[in-house]
């Protein structure tokens, strides 16, 4: 089983757990209005991470498209193929105000 950290970050994306099927093709949204309103320069990477805590960057896998910002909005590329029963960090790097934030969220894979 994979540790994941019960305490609340703020960069913590609410909600911060999703469950995704391996045949689904999904496109998540970050709101940002918690962190500042009208960020640009959206990018989103994808960490599969294994029992051990170590993290593998997926995103040439996983990831179909760029990411998209409308207001406060940001829609991550569709995220795909994912593997049943993995754990993957999905972390959205965003700037705002002269600022470069970021917030993440996990995505459990299932069959």
């Amino acid at each position: 089983m994979v540790y994941l950290p019960t305490t609340r970050s703020q960069r913590r994306a609410e909600p911060s757990h999703f469950i995704q099927g391996e045949d689904e093709r999904i496109a998540y949204v970050i709101t940002t209005t918690h962190w500042c309103t009208n960020p640009i320069n959206p990018a989103v990477a994808v960490y599969e991470i294994a029992e051990d805590g170590t993290r593998t960057n997926v995103s040439a896998a996983v990831l179909s498209g760029v990411p998209s910002v409308v207001g406060d909005d940001i829609t991550t590329p569709l995220i795909e193929n994912l593997e049943p029963d993995k754990v993957y960090r999905v972390e959205v790097l965003f700037e705002c105000g002269g600022n470069t934030l970021e917030a993440f969220f996990f995505i459990f894979g299932e069959h």
